[in-house]
């Protein structure tokens, strides 16, 4: 029998066979490690860059409590943990040799880990993302809905879909997205595997984008949402995330869930009028191995 504690393993096949079912079990909490393993798992696991994706899970008793995964990229994702388990967690992962670029966790795992990764290899955190999670009640369309209809992008389609999706990461600061699609590496980049919804002006123009991931574990997430900044404020957007999220739900999610900028007031009150909770918040941390400076961010 497999003793308490971490367990690390680079084959993607048998962490799910023993973590599939946790990841599985909280699908709009976990919505981010279940479509980057997914991913991963449809790709493979090894990146371009010669690196191998390692895929790590908590166990207590033969039951599984959290897992991590870090990618070939240098993310690390990670379940949540308490601060003592976070604190292990960086210890385990730095006397393996891991030297992860970024952590991405809810709130209070992702500060966790990140001051226990400085004490433990002096690498000083800094803040590049912050954000809401909210997940689906009761879809309500929004109401007047703008005139128009919504439409599922094709093929012809693809020449604006890559220009919008650039313009989004343009406005969010999303450079390693930008780079990816200006080296013409499309279906590398995180939108590559999206399905994308159009909502159409009544003269059959686009004016608004909404993105979603595939279903995995019973949950898809909408991501990005995009309208050109000539046609906001008319309810494209709200038009456009009900659309695909009523797509979600028509091809078999239980969980459809989307991430909001927490300084952005006006998104986050549109996607609550369209039925949106909120349920948790999430952070992301980079780690800069130039410095010297050991203990935690003041």
């Amino acid at each position: 029998m497999l003793s308490d504690g971490w367990h690390f393993t680079q084959d993607i096949d048998d962490f799910l066979l023993r973590a599939g079912g946790f990841l599985r079990s909280r699908p709009a909490l976990h919505n981010t490690p279940l479509t980057d393993i997914e991913k991963l798992r449809v790709r493979g696991s090894a990146g371009h860059e010669g690196g191998t994706a390692v895929f790590g899970r908590l166990e207590a008793a033969g039951e599984v409590g959290s897992v991590c995964y870090l990618t070939p990229r240098g993310r690390l994702g990670v379940t949540p943990l308490s601060a003592e388990q976070s604190a292990a967690l960086a210890a385990r992962l730095g006397g393996l040799g891991h030297r992860p670029a970024h952590v991405i966790a809810d709130h209070d795992t992702a500060v966790a880990f990140a001051e226990s990764w400085q004490r433990c290899t002096g690498a000083a955190p800094a803040l590049f993302w912050r954000t809401h999670l909210h997940r689906l009640g009761t879809l309500t369309p929004p109401r007047p809905r703008p005139a128009g209809r919504g439409r599922l992008a094709d093929g012809g389609d693809r020449a604006r879909v890559v220009r919008w999706c650039r313009e989004f990461c343009v406005d969010v600061g999303e450079q390693s997205s930008i780079d990816l699609i200006d080296a013409g590496a499309w279906d590398a980049s995180r939108f590559g595997d999206r399905r994308f919804i159009f909502w159409e002006n009544a003269e059959g123009i686009p004016v608004s984008m909404a993105a979603s991931t595939a279903v995995v574990g019973g949950m898809v997430r909408v991501d990005p949402v995009y309208t050109p900044a000539h046609r906001r404020g008319r309810g494209y957007a709200g038009a456009v995330t009900s659309e695909a999220s009523r797509a979600a739900q028509a091809a078999g999610a239980s969980d459809v869930v989307l991430f909001t900028d927490p300084d952005n007031p006006t998104s986050n009150a549109l996607y609550r009028r369209i039925g949106y909770v909120r349920v948790a918040d999430f952070a992301g941390y980079a780690f800069d191995y130039g410095t010297s400076r050991s203990g935690p961010e003041s």
